[in-house]
């Protein structure tokens, strides 16, 4: 049977999830749990899904639990070094897609040295002025091979990274965005922002998000990742820039929906401006939902938040309560800034979050059997 077939007939018996219906929810879960409790004994398959700071601070601390991480990169950035590349060459963005690479970088010092390289910016006002090296290899190798996961694995293997980086889609991708005015009295008060840049740069309040061009393929080596992994991980990051955009495409979005893994959501430590000005910790998570409404609706088995960065935590509580969700409530932020998270603490979180998921989706099933 040939890789393809095999795949397809996986994904076949695994079949959909049954959410409205609660025993069968439970029996799946449970079923998945005892053939799966692998973030004990380093076996945990990890995905994690975002893009910038965000997804590296969230590789950062899941590169502690396990090697077999896989990072899905958005591939919608058209500003800076990156909006350049992509409007001359018409290749894919780089610079998510470098950010996650570093975060997955080896250890031994040749490794360092190598992702220290990626990450070093040119100065000056000439042609190169503002061009990290890292966006300017990835772009040739993709140039060159045609083919971006293959320039991506060689770029991996230079850095000895732990896991592999794969973008979202093989195309790049234009956000669409409605956008409130602050001003309530304004008549033309919502307005229709094209590009992740112009969005982020936009006063006001983002209502919703969209993709372009419409029907866009997703990447099959990411959409066979997030139906094989044990736990999916979406934030922390730019909400509506980073996050949401994996819902919005289609065979990716399902597969978020559909899969077997733990799924956690990490909410931002402090409101972005531009994007989330406003946005309390349960506002991010209720947005979220709201934009997965078409591609099968999103599970959250686990919520993690920072306990210093949730002004209602009760509010927070009954959320996650109505929604089945654990809420990991814990010191997740850096000592030296309020809004970085530190890698150590919110790998510890990751670990409760999905053994606690483990433990309560057993005895759950158990009850039930």
């Amino acid at each position: 049977m040939s890789e393809r077939a095999s795949q397809a007939r996986r994904a076949e018996q695994r079949g959909p999830r049954e959410d409205a219906q609660r025993v069968r929810g439970v029996e799946v879960r449970s079923e998945r749990r005892e053939e799966r409790s692998a973030v004990s004994d380093g076996r945990l398959r990890a995905v994690a899904l975002g893009g910038g700071h965000g997804l590296h601070a969230s590789l950062s601390a899941l590169r502690q639990l396990t090697t077999d991480l896989t990072a899905i990169v958005t591939v919608a950035d058209d500003g800076g070094s990156s909006g350049r590349i992509r409007s001359e060459l018409g290749l894919l963005p780089p610079g998510d897609l470098r950010m996650a690479l570093t975060a997955l970088a080896g250890e031994d010092r040749d490794d360092a040295m190598w992702a220290s390289v990626l990450q070093h910016r040119f100065g000056g006002h000439g042609a190169l002025a503002g061009h990290p090296v890292g966006n300017l290899l990835i772009s040739g190798l993709m140039d060159g091979f045609e083919d971006p996961l293959a320039a991506l694995a060689r770029v991996a293997d230079l850095i000895g990274a732990v896991g592999r980086v794969l973008p979202m889609s093989p195309i790049p991708l234009d956000l669409v965005a409605e956008v409130d005015r602050l001003d309530p009295d304004d008549p033309a008060r919502t307005r229709r922002i094209r590009g992740q840049s112009s969005i982020a740069a936009t006063p006001g309040r983002v209502r919703s998000i969209r993709l372009l061009p419409p029907g866009a393929p997703a990447c099959a080596a990411a959409v066979d990742a997030v139906r094989e992994s044990d736990v999916v991980v979406l934030g922390p990051g730019s909400w509506f820039t980073s996050v949401i955009p994996h819902l919005l495409l289609r065979e990716l979005g399902r597969a978020i929906a559909t899969t077997r893994a733990t799924v956690v959501v990490t909410v931002n430590l402090v409101p972005q401006a531009g994007e989330t000005p406003d946005f309390s910790p349960l506002e991010l998570l209720r947005v979220l939902q709201e934009h997965a409404r078409d591609r099968g609706g999103l599970r959250i088995d686990a919520i993690v938040a920072d306990v210093d960065s949730v002004p209602d935590p009760k509010g927070l509580h009954r959320f996650a309560h109505d929604i089945g969700a654990r809420l990991v409530l814990s010191e997740v932020a850096a000592d030296d800034s309020a809004a970085r998270h530190d890698p150590a603490r919110l790998a510890a979180a990751y670990r409760r979050a999905v053994q606690e998921t483990e433990i309560e989706a057993t005895e759950e099933g158990s009850r039930w059997r």
